[in-house]
Protein backbone atom coordinates (compact mmCIF):
# COMPACT_ATOMS: atom_id res chain seq x y z
CA UNK A 1 0.00 0.00 0.00
CA UNK A 2 0.98 3.49 -1.02
CA UNK A 3 0.55 4.72 2.60
CA UNK A 4 3.20 2.07 3.91
CA UNK A 5 6.00 3.23 1.49
CA UNK A 6 5.44 7.26 2.55
CA UNK A 7 5.91 5.74 6.20
CA UNK A 8 8.61 4.29 5.79
CA UNK A 9 10.16 6.76 3.46
CA UNK A 10 9.88 9.44 6.02
CA UNK A 11 10.73 7.57 8.89
CA UNK A 12 7.85 7.75 11.01
CA UNK A 13 8.52 5.87 13.69
CA UNK A 14 7.22 4.93 17.18
CA UNK A 15 8.52 7.76 18.87
CA UNK A 16 6.71 10.01 16.43
CA UNK A 17 3.40 8.66 16.77
CA UNK A 18 3.72 8.38 20.44
CA UNK A 19 4.52 12.37 19.98
CA UNK A 20 1.64 13.35 17.81
CA UNK A 21 -0.83 11.22 20.33
CA UNK A 22 0.40 13.34 22.73
CA UNK A 23 0.34 16.74 21.01
CA UNK A 24 -3.77 15.67 20.02
CA UNK A 25 -4.64 16.26 23.43
CA UNK A 26 -2.70 19.53 23.93
CA UNK A 27 -3.68 20.81 20.59
CA UNK A 28 -7.69 19.84 20.23
CA UNK A 29 -9.14 22.84 22.23
CA UNK A 30 -7.34 24.70 19.33
CA UNK A 31 -8.36 23.00 16.29
CA UNK A 32 -11.63 25.04 15.89
CA UNK A 33 -9.53 28.31 15.53
CA UNK A 34 -6.78 26.75 13.62
CA UNK A 35 -10.22 25.51 11.12
CA UNK A 36 -10.82 29.68 11.37
CA UNK A 37 -7.15 30.48 10.73
CA UNK A 38 -7.40 28.41 7.28
CA UNK A 39 -10.54 29.83 6.09
CA UNK A 40 -9.55 33.14 6.94
CA UNK A 41 -6.68 32.12 4.25
CA UNK A 42 -9.16 30.74 1.90
CA UNK A 43 -11.12 33.94 1.95
CA UNK A 44 -8.23 36.40 1.03
CA UNK A 45 -7.56 33.94 -2.25
CA UNK A 46 -9.61 34.79 -4.46
CA UNK A 47 -9.19 31.73 -6.51
CA UNK A 48 -9.85 29.39 -3.63
CA UNK A 49 -13.07 31.45 -2.33
CA UNK A 50 -14.57 31.43 -5.87
CA UNK A 51 -15.16 27.63 -5.48
CA UNK A 52 -16.53 27.35 -1.92
CA UNK A 53 -18.82 30.25 -2.12
CA UNK A 54 -21.58 28.03 -0.60
CA UNK A 55 -21.98 28.27 3.17
CA UNK A 56 -23.09 25.23 4.21
CA UNK A 57 -20.79 23.59 2.09
CA UNK A 58 -17.71 25.44 3.99
CA UNK A 59 -19.18 24.50 7.84
CA UNK A 60 -18.89 21.24 6.04
CA UNK A 61 -15.48 20.87 5.06
CA UNK A 62 -14.78 23.03 8.06
CA UNK A 63 -15.95 20.10 10.22
CA UNK A 64 -14.14 17.81 8.08
CA UNK A 65 -11.10 19.87 8.57
CA UNK A 66 -11.59 19.68 12.20
CA UNK A 67 -11.66 15.87 12.21
CA UNK A 68 -8.48 15.91 9.42
CA UNK A 69 -6.39 17.06 12.46
CA UNK A 70 -7.71 14.77 14.89
CA UNK A 71 -7.31 12.05 12.81
CA UNK A 72 -4.14 13.04 11.46
CA UNK A 73 -2.36 13.03 14.79
CA UNK A 74 -4.41 10.17 16.50
CA UNK A 75 -3.92 7.87 14.01
CA UNK A 76 -3.42 4.79 13.42
CA UNK A 77 -1.99 5.05 9.98
CA UNK A 78 -3.83 2.28 8.32
CA UNK A 79 -6.19 1.55 5.60
CA UNK A 80 -9.37 3.52 7.15
CA UNK A 81 -6.41 6.54 7.01
CA UNK A 82 -5.87 6.12 3.58
CA UNK A 83 -9.49 5.88 2.94
CA UNK A 84 -10.32 9.22 4.57
CA UNK A 85 -7.28 10.84 2.64
CA UNK A 86 -8.48 9.50 -0.47
CA UNK A 87 -11.58 10.89 0.28
CA UNK A 88 -10.30 14.39 0.52
CA UNK A 89 -9.02 14.08 -2.35
CA UNK A 90 -11.91 13.57 -4.34
CA UNK A 91 -13.66 16.19 -2.46
CA UNK A 92 -11.65 18.50 -3.63
CA UNK A 93 -11.82 17.05 -7.77
CA UNK A 94 -15.80 17.04 -7.45
CA UNK A 95 -15.60 20.56 -6.02
CA UNK A 96 -13.37 22.28 -8.84
CA UNK A 97 -10.54 23.40 -6.15
CA UNK A 98 -7.13 23.21 -7.68
CA UNK A 99 -4.73 21.08 -6.34
CA UNK A 100 -2.44 23.92 -5.33
CA UNK A 101 -4.75 24.95 -2.63
CA UNK A 102 -3.67 21.50 -0.92
CA UNK A 103 -0.45 22.87 -0.23
CA UNK A 104 -1.32 26.21 0.87
CA UNK A 105 -3.58 24.61 3.11
CA UNK A 106 -1.39 22.28 4.41
CA UNK A 107 0.89 25.01 5.55
CA UNK A 108 -1.64 26.87 7.21
CA UNK A 109 -2.00 24.23 9.40
CA UNK A 110 1.53 23.52 9.79
CA UNK A 111 2.43 26.83 10.58
CA UNK A 112 -1.24 26.71 13.38
CA UNK A 113 0.67 23.62 15.19
CA UNK A 114 3.84 25.20 14.79
CA UNK A 115 3.36 28.08 16.34
CA UNK A 116 1.26 26.52 19.29
CA UNK A 117 3.96 24.06 19.89
CA UNK A 118 6.72 26.90 19.91
CA UNK A 119 4.24 28.30 22.81
CA UNK A 120 3.58 25.49 24.65
CA UNK A 121 6.41 23.24 25.16
CA UNK A 122 10.31 23.85 25.67
CA UNK A 123 12.66 24.38 23.41
CA UNK A 124 14.92 21.42 23.99
CA UNK A 125 11.08 19.23 23.02
CA UNK A 126 9.50 21.07 20.17
CA UNK A 127 12.23 20.80 17.56
CA UNK A 128 11.64 16.80 17.72
CA UNK A 129 7.40 17.14 18.24
CA UNK A 130 7.68 19.96 14.98
CA UNK A 131 9.97 17.31 13.16
CA UNK A 132 7.29 14.62 13.58
CA UNK A 133 4.25 17.50 12.33
CA UNK A 134 6.39 17.81 9.40
CA UNK A 135 6.62 13.62 8.64
CA UNK A 136 2.99 13.50 9.14
CA UNK A 137 2.32 16.77 6.93
CA UNK A 138 4.41 15.15 4.36
CA UNK A 139 2.45 11.94 4.20
CA UNK A 140 -0.73 13.98 4.22
CA UNK A 141 -0.08 15.86 1.42
CA UNK A 142 1.44 12.80 -0.72
CA UNK A 143 -1.84 10.68 -0.19
CA UNK A 144 -4.06 13.71 -0.88
CA UNK A 145 -2.11 14.61 -3.99
CA UNK A 146 -2.06 11.16 -5.56
CA UNK A 147 -5.53 10.84 -4.66
CA UNK A 148 -6.69 14.19 -6.00
CA UNK A 149 -4.35 12.74 -9.47
CA UNK A 150 -6.16 9.78 -9.52
CA UNK A 151 -9.67 11.02 -9.66
CA UNK A 152 -9.05 13.14 -11.76
CA UNK A 153 -7.37 10.83 -13.97
CA UNK A 154 -10.80 8.43 -13.65
CA UNK A 155 -12.90 11.46 -14.50
CA UNK A 156 -11.02 12.44 -17.94
CA UNK A 157 -10.88 9.06 -18.94
CA UNK A 158 -15.09 8.36 -18.42
CA UNK A 159 -15.30 12.03 -19.91
CA UNK A 160 -13.45 10.61 -23.54
CA UNK A 161 -15.47 7.51 -23.00
CA UNK A 162 -18.97 9.29 -22.86
CA UNK A 163 -17.38 11.47 -25.99
CA UNK A 164 -16.61 8.42 -27.76
CA UNK A 165 -20.24 6.60 -26.80
CA UNK A 166 -22.05 9.78 -27.71
CA UNK A 167 -20.08 9.63 -31.32
CA UNK A 168 -20.47 6.01 -31.79
CA UNK A 169 -24.15 6.67 -31.67
CA UNK A 170 -24.39 9.01 -33.87
CA UNK A 171 -22.64 6.82 -36.33
CA UNK A 172 -24.62 3.64 -35.43
CA UNK A 173 -28.08 6.08 -36.23
CA UNK A 174 -26.65 6.97 -39.44
CA UNK A 175 -25.15 3.89 -40.21
CA UNK A 176 -28.26 1.84 -39.63
CA UNK A 177 -30.22 4.31 -42.20
CA UNK A 178 -27.47 3.98 -45.06
CA UNK A 179 -27.51 -0.11 -44.43
CA UNK A 180 -31.67 -0.23 -44.56
CA UNK A 181 -31.30 2.03 -47.93
CA UNK A 182 -29.05 -0.34 -49.20
CA UNK A 183 -29.82 -3.71 -48.95
CA UNK A 184 -32.85 -3.64 -50.62
CA UNK A 185 -31.45 -2.58 -54.48
CA UNK A 186 -28.47 -5.06 -52.86
CA UNK A 187 -30.82 -7.96 -52.80
CA UNK A 188 -32.77 -6.92 -55.85
CA UNK A 189 -29.47 -6.94 -58.11
CA UNK A 190 -28.79 -9.88 -56.08
CA UNK A 191 -32.00 -11.88 -57.24
CA UNK A 192 -32.10 -10.38 -61.24
CA UNK A 193 -28.05 -11.30 -61.50
CA UNK A 194 -29.11 -15.02 -60.17
CA UNK A 195 -31.89 -15.11 -62.90
CA UNK A 196 -29.06 -13.69 -65.25
CA UNK A 197 -26.68 -16.58 -64.63
CA UNK A 198 -29.23 -19.25 -65.02
CA UNK A 199 -30.70 -17.95 -68.58
CA UNK A 200 -26.87 -17.31 -69.57
CA UNK A 201 -25.91 -21.40 -68.61
CA UNK A 202 -28.79 -22.60 -70.10
CA UNK A 203 -27.86 -21.11 -73.60
CA UNK A 204 -24.07 -21.17 -72.92
CA UNK A 205 -21.23 -23.10 -71.16
CA UNK A 206 -18.38 -20.16 -73.13
CA UNK A 207 -16.32 -19.13 -69.83
CA UNK A 208 -16.36 -15.86 -71.48
CA UNK A 209 -19.78 -15.24 -70.85
CA UNK A 210 -20.15 -16.63 -67.33
CA UNK A 211 -17.11 -15.61 -65.58
CA UNK A 212 -17.74 -11.95 -65.42
CA UNK A 213 -21.27 -13.03 -64.22
CA UNK A 214 -19.43 -14.86 -61.79
CA UNK A 215 -17.03 -12.27 -60.62
CA UNK A 216 -20.05 -9.67 -60.41
CA UNK A 217 -22.17 -12.30 -58.10
CA UNK A 218 -18.62 -12.49 -55.98
CA UNK A 219 -18.40 -8.83 -55.48
CA UNK A 220 -22.31 -8.35 -54.37
CA UNK A 221 -21.38 -11.52 -51.88
CA UNK A 222 -18.23 -9.29 -50.67
CA UNK A 223 -20.71 -5.80 -50.23
CA UNK A 224 -23.52 -7.69 -48.30
CA UNK A 225 -20.80 -9.34 -45.64
CA UNK A 226 -19.87 -5.50 -45.20
CA UNK A 227 -23.02 -4.37 -45.01
CA UNK A 228 -23.60 -7.03 -42.42
CA UNK A 229 -21.12 -5.52 -40.41
CA UNK A 230 -22.51 -1.94 -40.61
CA UNK A 231 -25.23 -3.02 -39.27
CA UNK A 232 -23.80 -5.39 -36.59
CA UNK A 233 -22.08 -2.24 -35.31
CA UNK A 234 -25.25 -0.19 -36.13
CA UNK A 235 -27.86 -2.13 -34.32
CA UNK A 236 -26.21 -4.49 -32.07
CA UNK A 237 -28.44 -7.53 -31.04
CA UNK A 238 -29.81 -7.83 -28.49
CA UNK A 239 -27.47 -9.31 -25.02
CA UNK A 240 -28.31 -12.70 -24.08
CA UNK A 241 -26.34 -12.99 -20.45
CA UNK A 242 -25.67 -16.72 -19.25
CA UNK A 243 -23.43 -18.03 -17.39
CA UNK A 244 -20.34 -19.30 -19.94
CA UNK A 245 -16.69 -20.50 -19.26
CA UNK A 246 -14.61 -17.65 -20.24
CA UNK A 247 -11.74 -19.52 -20.91
CA UNK A 248 -13.39 -22.73 -22.66
CA UNK A 249 -14.68 -19.63 -25.34
CA UNK A 250 -10.82 -17.98 -25.72
CA UNK A 251 -9.86 -21.60 -26.37
CA UNK A 252 -12.50 -22.25 -29.26
CA UNK A 253 -11.42 -18.61 -30.69
CA UNK A 254 -8.06 -19.96 -30.19
CA UNK A 255 -8.46 -22.90 -32.07
CA UNK A 256 -10.06 -21.29 -35.03
CA UNK A 257 -7.33 -18.74 -35.10
CA UNK A 258 -4.27 -21.27 -34.81
CA UNK A 259 -4.36 -21.86 -38.83
CA UNK A 260 -3.76 -18.38 -39.52
CA UNK A 261 -1.67 -18.05 -36.85
CA UNK A 262 0.60 -21.16 -37.91
CA UNK A 263 0.78 -19.33 -42.10
CA UNK A 264 2.40 -16.25 -40.70
CA UNK A 265 4.34 -18.32 -38.00
CA UNK A 266 2.69 -16.35 -35.34
CA UNK A 267 3.21 -18.22 -31.60
CA UNK A 268 -0.42 -18.35 -29.90
CA UNK A 269 0.09 -18.98 -26.26
CA UNK A 270 -2.75 -18.26 -23.74
CA UNK A 271 -2.42 -17.83 -19.76
CA UNK A 272 -5.51 -17.97 -18.15
CA UNK A 273 -7.17 -20.28 -15.01
CA UNK A 274 -8.28 -23.77 -14.95
CA UNK A 275 -11.66 -22.08 -15.78
CA UNK A 276 -13.79 -18.79 -15.17
CA UNK A 277 -17.51 -18.78 -14.94
CA UNK A 278 -19.17 -15.45 -15.20
CA UNK A 279 -22.72 -13.77 -16.97
CA UNK A 280 -21.72 -13.09 -21.07
CA UNK A 281 -22.93 -13.04 -24.09
CA UNK A 282 -21.15 -15.99 -25.68
CA UNK A 283 -21.74 -15.38 -29.26
CA UNK A 284 -20.47 -11.64 -28.72
CA UNK A 285 -17.23 -12.58 -26.63
CA UNK A 286 -16.10 -14.61 -28.96
CA UNK A 287 -16.61 -12.47 -32.13
CA UNK A 288 -14.83 -9.44 -29.67
CA UNK A 289 -11.75 -12.32 -28.76
CA UNK A 290 -11.47 -13.27 -32.51
CA UNK A 291 -11.40 -9.70 -33.81
CA UNK A 292 -8.39 -8.99 -31.12
CA UNK A 293 -6.21 -12.01 -31.90
CA UNK A 294 -6.93 -11.92 -35.48
CA UNK A 295 -5.53 -8.57 -35.20
CA UNK A 296 -3.05 -9.33 -32.75
CA UNK A 297 -2.04 -11.53 -35.27
CA UNK A 298 -1.42 -8.99 -38.08
CA UNK A 299 -0.04 -6.77 -36.20
CA UNK A 300 2.92 -9.53 -34.63
CA UNK A 301 6.21 -9.04 -35.84
CA UNK A 302 7.47 -11.68 -38.53
CA UNK A 303 7.89 -15.44 -36.08
CA UNK A 304 6.65 -13.67 -33.27
CA UNK A 305 4.36 -14.22 -30.62
CA UNK A 306 0.80 -13.33 -29.88
CA UNK A 307 -0.44 -13.79 -26.03
CA UNK A 308 -4.00 -14.43 -24.58
CA UNK A 309 -4.66 -13.72 -21.28
CA UNK A 310 -7.37 -14.06 -18.93
CA UNK A 311 -7.28 -12.70 -15.80
CA UNK A 312 -10.02 -12.85 -12.25
CA UNK A 313 -10.15 -10.08 -10.44
CA UNK A 314 -12.61 -9.18 -7.32
CA UNK A 315 -14.93 -7.09 -9.20
CA UNK A 316 -14.04 -7.65 -13.19
CA UNK A 317 -12.48 -10.19 -15.54
CA UNK A 318 -9.90 -9.12 -17.56
CA UNK A 319 -9.18 -10.46 -21.31
CA UNK A 320 -5.87 -9.33 -22.49
CA UNK A 321 -4.40 -9.82 -26.25
CA UNK A 322 -1.05 -8.50 -26.46
CA UNK A 323 1.65 -8.83 -30.01
CA UNK A 324 4.88 -8.02 -29.72
CA UNK A 325 4.66 -5.88 -32.94
CA UNK A 326 5.53 -2.30 -33.46
CA UNK A 327 3.06 -0.87 -31.85
CA UNK A 328 0.53 2.48 -32.64
CA UNK A 329 1.17 5.72 -33.59
CA UNK A 330 -1.24 8.33 -31.60
CA UNK A 331 -2.53 8.64 -34.11
CA UNK A 332 -3.95 4.97 -34.68
CA UNK A 333 -4.13 4.66 -31.05
CA UNK A 334 -6.76 7.70 -30.37
CA UNK A 335 -8.59 6.86 -33.61
CA UNK A 336 -8.61 2.63 -33.13
CA UNK A 337 -12.60 2.62 -31.82
CA UNK A 338 -13.58 4.89 -34.80
CA UNK A 339 -16.03 3.29 -37.46
CA UNK A 340 -14.58 2.85 -41.10
CA UNK A 341 -11.01 3.95 -39.29
CA UNK A 342 -8.61 0.99 -40.68
CA UNK A 343 -4.95 0.46 -41.54
CA UNK A 344 -5.51 -2.21 -43.48
CA UNK A 345 -5.55 -1.55 -47.24
CA UNK A 346 -8.98 -3.80 -47.54
CA UNK A 347 -10.12 -3.15 -44.20
CA UNK A 348 -13.81 -2.08 -43.15
CA UNK A 349 -12.63 -0.45 -40.31
CA UNK A 350 -15.69 -1.90 -38.37
CA UNK A 351 -14.19 -4.58 -36.90
CA UNK A 352 -13.15 -3.00 -33.59
CA UNK A 353 -15.98 -0.78 -33.66
CA UNK A 354 -17.90 -4.04 -33.19
CA UNK A 355 -15.91 -5.09 -30.04
CA UNK A 356 -16.20 -1.46 -28.35
CA UNK A 357 -19.94 -2.10 -28.97
CA UNK A 358 -20.45 -5.42 -27.75
CA UNK A 359 -17.72 -4.40 -24.57
CA UNK A 360 -19.87 -1.40 -23.71
CA UNK A 361 -23.31 -3.37 -24.08
CA UNK A 362 -21.54 -5.33 -21.39
CA UNK A 363 -21.00 -2.73 -19.04
CA UNK A 364 -17.21 -3.77 -19.70
CA UNK A 365 -14.48 -1.36 -20.73
CA UNK A 366 -11.23 -1.41 -23.00
CA UNK A 367 -7.81 0.01 -22.07
CA UNK A 368 -5.17 0.67 -24.88
CA UNK A 369 -1.66 0.49 -24.04
CA UNK A 370 1.26 0.48 -26.74
CA UNK A 371 4.94 1.16 -27.08
CA UNK A 372 7.52 0.27 -29.88
CA UNK A 373 7.74 -3.40 -28.31
CA UNK A 374 4.38 -3.94 -28.81
CA UNK A 375 0.20 -3.75 -28.07
CA UNK A 376 -1.96 -5.01 -25.07
CA UNK A 377 -5.99 -4.35 -25.42
CA UNK A 378 -7.10 -5.02 -22.20
CA UNK A 379 -10.90 -5.90 -21.85
CA UNK A 380 -12.14 -5.56 -18.86
CA UNK A 381 -16.14 -7.43 -18.02
CA UNK A 382 -17.81 -7.01 -14.94
CA UNK A 383 -18.18 -10.39 -13.00
CA UNK A 384 -20.94 -8.68 -10.18
CA UNK A 385 -23.98 -7.43 -11.50
CA UNK A 386 -26.70 -5.54 -9.90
Amino acid sequence: MILDQLVAYVSLDTADCVRLRELHAVLEPSFPAIAEKFYEAVWANPGAAAVLSDPDQVERLRLTLIDWMSTGLLGPYDLAFNEKRARIGRVHVRIGLPQQYMFTAVNVVRTAYSDRIGTLYPSEHSLAIVRSVDKLFDIELALMLRHYQIDSEERLVTREREIQNDRANALQTMSAGLAHEVRNPLNAAKLQLELLERRIRRQSTDPKMIEPVELVHQEIQRLTEVLNEFLSFARPPELHLENHDVVAVIRDVVQLEQMYASERRIALDTVSPASAMIAVDAGKLHQVAQNLVRNAIEAARPEGRVVIEIVVAERVLHLRVTDDGAGMTDEVRSRIFEPFFSTKENGTGMGMSIVHSFVTLHGGRIDVETSASGTTIDVALPRLRS
